[in-house]
């Protein structure tokens, strides 16, 4: 059973593969999460997360900016860079991408690479909130206490 298992994940993690290169963004992100997260059977590599997160964030995929976004944020596999993180962030957050917009507000709330503002992290907070991330909804209510 065990060996069933492993064969049928490492088949879709060739399918994953094939379409990611063949320019498939949402194969992109998705094996670039593997590569991130050390799923499917791979073990974490930064360089080859971030291989994939760029070829889907250049095509506008939020998931992938988003995290995109963590690794410049975090300095995982690149240097760290704020800057970079917050026009990543931005991107992702003008698709209505919950994550990145919650970041956005962390981010502006706490002064972490941009001027520390209340009131558009409040904005952030809430539109966040608007699309369902729940973390954002209480990020807000806590700066309108």
């Amino acid at each position: 059973m065990y060996e069933k298992n492993k064969y049928a994940e490492r088949r879709k993690f060739e399918q994953m593969e094939q379409a990611a290169n063949q320019g498939d963004a949402e194969a992109q992100n998705n094996l670039g999460s593997e590569y991130f997260f050390e799923a499917m059977g791979t073990h974490q590599n930064y360089d080859k997360a971030f291989k994939w997160f760029t070829k889907a964030a250049n095509q506008g995929n939020a998931s992938s900016q988003y995290m995109l976004g963590l690794m410049y944020y975090d300095g995982r596999g690149v240097r760290q860079d704020y800057d970079r993180a917050v026009e990543l962030f931005t991107k992702a957050a003008n698709q209505d991408y919950s994550l990145s917009q919650n970041k956005l507000g962390t981010m502006y709330n706490e002064g972490v690479g941009v001027s520390k503002n209340h009131s558009i992290a409040k904005e952030w907070f809430g539109l966040a909130c608007d699309n369902g991330n729940s973390t954002g909804c209480k990020n807000f209510r806590y700066l309108n206490q």
